[in-house]
């Protein structure tokens, strides 16, 4: 077994390890040390794009041992594939080649009056749902996390992108500095390793 020791470091940090140990051995568990459950939700999703089985336990107040298995599916990947298809099915409708990825990172839309912003950002997500061509996917950090989050107003637009097969990924770090964490309600959490990957990958990049 392999072990990285990647407490008290950042995001993405932990996670770009853990990819490049993967690419390098052979069939058999990398266990990856982190000391926030931001970072292990983080290696989970990594595992999961892998399609590799993953595991952890919390063995200490600040150490959570993170053990992924090189060489064998996650449990249940059965089911998950096939509702992987469906997206897919739909995204290949609806989606141009090399994707539109969209960034939101702040509540705000434009910079003058923040109830005018918020009221701008929130018509800008419901227009998206109206596209012809639906982005690839909507990213959101810092401050934008929150339109992802209980309360939110712009919910069943996000929730309906997502019925539609676009990824809509909160950066996890930010989630935890804002204290979001549990009330993410709807996507998944990511990190920053995914955020660039995402947008470097991307055909067209939107920021409102």
């Amino acid at each position: 077994m392999e072990i990285i020791d990647a407490r008290g470091q950042a995001c993405p940090l932990p996670v770009v390890r853990a990819k490049k140990a993967l690419a390098t051995m052979g069939e058999g568990v990398l266990e990856v040390r982190v000391d926030n459950e931001t970072a292990v939700r983080n290696l989970e999703a990594l595992a999961r794009t892998l399609k590799c089985a993953s595991t952890w336990e919390q063995r200490d107040e600040a150490e959570f041992a993170v053990r992924i298995e090189k060489g064998a599916e996650a449990a249940g990947d059965a089911p998950v594939a096939a509702g992987k298809e469906a997206a897919e099915a739909v995204r290949e409708r609806v989606l141009p080649q090399g994707g539109h990825v969209v960034v939101i990172s702040s509540e705000c839309m434009g910079v003058g009056d923040d109830v005018l912003g918020r009221t701008l950002m929130k018509g800008f997500v419901f227009a998206l749902t109206q596209l012809d061509e639906l982005p690839d996917a909507v990213l959101l950090y810092n401050g934008g996390v929150r339109w992802a989050c209980e309360g939110s107003e712009a919910l069943d637009d996000l929730h309906a992108l997502v019925e539609a097969g676009v990824e809509v990924l909160s950066c996890g770090t930010c989630l935890n500095h804002y204290g979001l964490t549990e009330q993410l309600a709807v996507g998944e959490p990511t990190n920053m390793y995914v955020i660039v990957e995402r947008q470097m990958k991307a055909r067209v990049v939107v920021r409102p």
